[in-house]
């Protein structure tokens, strides 16, 4: 589909898009993984130690949330890759890319004192993942943010692909 191409290179921001609907893909796919793991992945990635304990004890809670989140990460991406024309346009884009992307950086300012209790080595400690995790997320937000405001008046547009 050659115009999805022309499409795509045409906005400032499409690439940030959809840089910004694969790192979604991806932290969806992380999900998805984390359910098959169970316990050992909840612990590892910070769901806390209920949510490991309930699955160990067969509770389906701990996978039907995270199920949830990965479709939720999911959307994301599709927003994402629409927002960078590669699929078509979803309703409510613009909104949709601003508040995902808000959401993201705001999780994502966590780094800020993550990384000062690292270097400070305070008690709990900030295990170095933690601090990873949060600037993902600070980056996959700015992705959306900077690509949204580049493609702004451009995204607003209804006939978009």
């Amino acid at each position: 589909m050659p115009g999805y191409a022309r499409t795509f290179s045409s906005g400032r921001g499409a690439v940030l898009l959809g840089l910004a609907g694969a790192g979604s893909a991806l932290v969806a796919a992380l999900h998805a993984v984390i359910i098959v793991v169970g316990a050992p992945g909840y612990r590892y990635f910070g769901a806390g130690e209920e949510m490991a304990r309930a699955d160990e004890l067969g509770s389906l809670q701990p996978a039907l949330v995270t199920a949830g989140l990965t479709l939720v990460f999911a959307a994301w991406a599709a927003y994402g890759f629409s927002g960078a024309r590669i699929v078509r346009r979803l309703p409510l884009l613009r909104t949709g890319l601003l508040t995902i992307g808000t959401i993201y950086a705001l999780r994502g300012l966590a780094c800020v004192p993550e990384a000062w209790w690292l270097v400070a080595g305070r008690t709990p400690p900030v295990l170095p993942r933690q601090l990873v995790f949060s600037v993902v997320s600070l980056a996959i937000g700015l992705a959306y943010l900077v690509g949204t405001g580049r493609d702004w008046s451009t995204l607003g547009e209804r006939n978009s692909t």
